[in-house]
């Protein structure tokens, strides 16, 4: 468990990540991201499955962080959905895409802790409830954890029980 979360627990209750982001992971995130390179996604999807699997989780649905439309529009896909394939067939659970990204937002990268939050404050919405489940949110990094938080509060909201992360790479946070 990381400081930040131990002094100020998000509203997951677990985080599966495999790797740090350094290279090689990060050049293969930014190969899938940027330069469309999606051979990478099989074997960083399935890492980020293993972990799941060996801690003994079960999920009723994987929830890919979702794109804004516009920016899955300029980008052509979404990643995080991209590795959710893997996750899923691994983990036996269905991608569930009743969750939208209803504002869009600025990039992550380079903002300070505060105002990440603040960029994907209220961005989220399901078009579902979602009583009584386990979801699995799937994101490519985690920095901070405000995307990631927002999208476990908004899966809170609609009624899931309980709710986990899992990305491939967890960025060092000073």
């Amino acid at each position: 468990m990381c400081v930040s979360c131990a002094t100020e627990p998000p509203p997951f209750s677990k985080a599966f990540v495999p790797y740090l982001y350094r290279f090689p992971v990060d050049d293969a995130i930014k190969a899938i991201k940027f330069r469309h390179q999606l051979f990478f996604a099989p074997p960083l999807g399935n890492a980020m499955a293993m972990m799941v699997k060996n801690a003994g989780y079960f999920y009723d649905g994987i929830v890919p962080v979702p794109l804004h439309r516009w920016r899955h529009a300029r980008r052509g896909f979404n990643q995080a959905r991209e590795l959710s394939r893997y996750v899923s067939k691994e983990l036996g659970a269905p991608i569930i895409s009743q969750v939208r990204r209803v504002r869009a937002t600025r990039e992550q990268s380079g903002l300070a802790a505060t105002a990440r939050q603040k960029n994907v404050r209220n961005a989220f919405t399901c078009d579902d409830s979602f009583a009584g489940g386990r979801f699995l949110i799937v994101d490519d990094v985690m920095t901070t954890g405000s995307t990631c938080a927002e999208l476990a509060r908004t899966l809170l909201d609609a009624g899931c029980d309980n709710v986990h992360v899992t990305a491939v790479a967890r960025a060092r946070v000073s």
